[in-house]
This record gives C-alpha cells, structure tokens and sequence, in this order.
C-alpha cells in the first residue's frame, strides 16, 4: 500500500466489545503496510491499534445500548501523507472540549482513552451530525 496513494477501509460492527480486537489489528496492518512511510513502523502500528480501540469502545460505551441492532462505523482514510480515522455512532454525544485530561495522582473510571488519543494523534475533532455523531481523528505520516 502506498502512502502517496488515497486508500480507504470502512468497517460497521454491531455495539459489542468482542469486536474491538479486529478493529485494532485493522489499524496495525494499515500502519505496517504503508511503503512510504519513513517513520517507526512499529510504533505507529500500537499507535493506530491502541486509538482505534479506544474511540470504539468510547463509541459502543456510549451508543443506543437499548437497541441491540446499533452499530457502530470505522472509516480509515489514508490521504496524501495523513491518516484519518472517523468513528460514527448514534449515541447521545457529548461536548469533546469537557472532556479533561485524566487526574494522574487521583485515578478514576474514564478519560483515558481520550487522553491517549489526543496524545497520540495529531488532532481529534467530534460532530454532531444528522442521525449519528463523528469522532474524527487525524495523523500526519510523513
């Protein structure tokens, strides 16, 4: 796979965490299949496989739990040297701003996964979209 070369997956799982081992071992064979990518291959790869997991168990987490039908949609968008990550589902959504970085000296549940990735990634932005909410995360590869 090129890195210079637009190419795209679209994955739609249902609502269930026994899924999130195959979402983030998407991510790692993308991360080590990029030819052009002069970066560590490696890192990158847990990168990619510890965000994608992270902002898909925030999306089940936070999904239509009532319907057992949701799902939840991964889009990964390689570009012209940028990697983009969207993660859609039909949630209550939430105000990403809000979202502090995690208490170190007072642990508690949550923040992590937010944390990680907007310190693994470039930038994270969150929509509230017609029907459904975006989470959208982006990496520079070169």
């Amino acid at each position: 796979m090129n890195s210079t070369a637009n190419f795209q997956v679209d994955v739609v799982i249902p609502t269930q965490t026994k899924y999130l081992n195959l979402i983030g071992s998407i991510g790692e064979h993308i991360a080590k299949d990029l030819e052009d990518f002069s970066g560590d291959r490696e890192a990158l790869a847990y990168h990619l496989n510890l965000v994608l997991t992270e902002a898909t168990t925030n999306a089940i987490k936070h999904a239509n739990l009532e319907d057992p039908k949701d799902t939840v949609r991964v889009n990964i968008d390689i570009q012209e040297k940028e990697l983009i990550i969207r993660v859609y589902d039909h949630g209550q959504g939430f105000d990403l701003e809000s979202i502090a970085n995690p208490d170190f000296d007072h642990p508690k549940e949550g923040g992590m996964g937010l944390f990680f990735i907007r310190t693994l990634m470039d930038s994270v932005s969150y929509k509230n979209l017609a029907g459904s909410n975006m989470l959208e995360i982006r990496k520079s590869l070169v």
